[in-house]
């Protein structure tokens, strides 16, 4: 998933504490933080499907792209790009689209659409504003932590990059840096997904 399964906790359960003011009123911020989370997830796990189904067909191809001279990168792209336009998929990472943020900025809109029709349907929150009002503060936030979120994995990149020691991206010891550099910028940022 693009997005960790703790980030995405931390970042409902902020969308739940700053929506709740005088545009939501929330009875139970748990439980509205606890359905964000779910759509929040269910989302992300869309395009890891997707991804999922591809490499199935690939497998049941590998000999004739071997054969064929097919380079698996390009062929992956391909069939992804044909079944994210014939399912009408809208893709996660920001980066494919030019966007600076993991997320898209239509997945982001994508997101705070089904979050708002969820939201009206919930016996925990109470609207005090018109649903699209709603719908743009979603995006603000979400936008907003995210670029947070971007600033912290930058910083542990660059910390582990000037590192006398070269590091290879992938590798265990790397792997171990970047947890603890990542989460250490996040702290600075304020966001502490341990809690």
């Amino acid at each position: 998933m693009l997005l960790a399964k703790e980030f995405v906790t931390y970042l409902s359960r902020q969308l739940a504490a700053k929506l709740g003011s005088n545009i939501i009123e929330i009875s139970n911020p748990t439980a509205v933080a606890e359905l964000m989370g779910t759509i929040i997830t269910d989302e992300l796990s869309v395009e890891d499907k997707l991804n999922d189904e591809v490499r199935t067909l690939l497998e049941e191809y590998s000999v004739y792209m071997s054969n064929n001279s097919i380079s698996y990168s390009e062929m992956f792209r391909r069939i992804k790009n044909q079944l994210v336009a014939q399912r009408k998929v809208v893709k996660a990472s920001g980066r494919d689209t030019g966007d600076p943020m993991k997320l898209s900025r239509d997945k982001i809109n994508e997101i705070s659409h089904k979050v708002v029709t969820a939201l009206r349907k919930s016996r925990d929150c109470r609207f005090r504003r018109d649903s699209n009002d709603v719908r743009l503060e979603l995006v603000r936030l979400i936008s907003e932590i995210l670029q947070n979120e971007d600033k912290a994995e930058k910083a542990a990149r660059a910390k582990i990059r000037t590192m006398k020691k070269e590091i290879p991206e992938g590798s265990e010891e790397w792997d171990l840096l970047h947890k603890r550099y990542y989460a250490e910028e996040l702290r600075n940022f304020g966001i502490d997904l341990a809690h």
